[in-house]
């Protein structure tokens, strides 16, 4: 009997309903397919059962690997890695459907981390089906105008599209954890806006959401230096809060910001 170690987030997934209700969002009949965290491999025995053209799974837990590995011998790949260290490019040359039980402690760093990584014009997957802690759900989902809004939800909405599959309950897990879940549908965008460097767009976010309940007037005077012609040709007013700012916004302050820098 495998334990949930709590230092690695580990909750897993156990309710049959729910795991054939994520196998069957997206057909994966041969398709190439990435695992993150499979824990105890009730998802991948159910993704299995779809006839995945090639199925890799990225494990941190040595003990789960053992364990995996007399469940599945060859029908998996199994990777011993941290996924916040591996690189996700070097996988397959095939775009990749990603299914996720993140771990919890690490989730936001995960999903950045594969955003700010993207190439310019491709992406090493084609859908992203990933569990959160509800209300981190709520923030890569959220509007602008709500306190859940930031840089969460300006970072993930850049070049993906986001739909909320479900929540789902401590019940479905063991151990249970103290919040909901929810799962989120990711799809990479055809068209979204062009960044030189994604870095800058977490900057950006990051000095504006320093102080969300402050009015914008400091972090824009710090990043662009009360520059009057930006405030005129983007319609911005200081006056404002981080959250008050729509996703176009922030894309278009990433744009001046880098014709700034040249």
């Amino acid at each position: 009997m495998i334990k949930a170690k709590k230092s690695l987030g580990q909750n897993f997934l156990i309710d049959k309903n729910i795991i054939k209700k994520i196998s069957d969002i997206i057909n994966i009949e041969n398709k190439t397919i990435l695992e993150v965290g499979p824990g105890t491999g009730n998802l991948t025995s159910s993704l299995l059962e779809k006839r995945p053209k090639k199925f890799f799974v990225i494990e941190k837990d040595k003990d789960l690997i053992i364990s995996l590995k007399k469940k599945f011998n060859d029908k998996i790949k199994i990777i011993n890695d941290d996924i916040l260290k591996y690189n996700e490019n070097s996988l397959s040359k095939e775009e990749l459907i990603v299914f996720g039980n993140l771990p919890y402690n690490i989730s936001t760093e995960i999903l950045c981390k594969w955003i700010l990584n993207l190439k310019k014009k491709s992406f090493w997957f084609s859908n992203l089906i990933l569990m959160f802690q509800k209300e981190v759900a709520d923030r890569i989902i959220s509007e602008h105008n709500s306190s859940k809004y930031g840089r969460l939800t300006i970072l993930a909405n850049w070049k993906l599209s986001i739909r909320k599959i479900m929540d789902i309950k401590p019940s479905s897990f063991s151990p249970k954890p103290k919040i909901d879940s929810s799962l989120l549908f990711f799809s990479p965008k055809k068209k979204f806006f062009e960044i030189q460097n994604p870095h800058n767009l977490e900057k950006i976010t990051r000095i504006f959401f320093n102080h969300r309940r402050k009015m914008i007037k400091k972090p824009f005077n710090q990043l662009y230096n009360g520059n009057m012609n930006i405030i005129k040709k983007l319609d911005i007013d200081l006056n404002l809060r981080p959250q008050n700012l729509d996703l176009n916004t922030y894309y278009k302050l990433v744009e001046e910001y880098e014709k700034l820098r040249g």
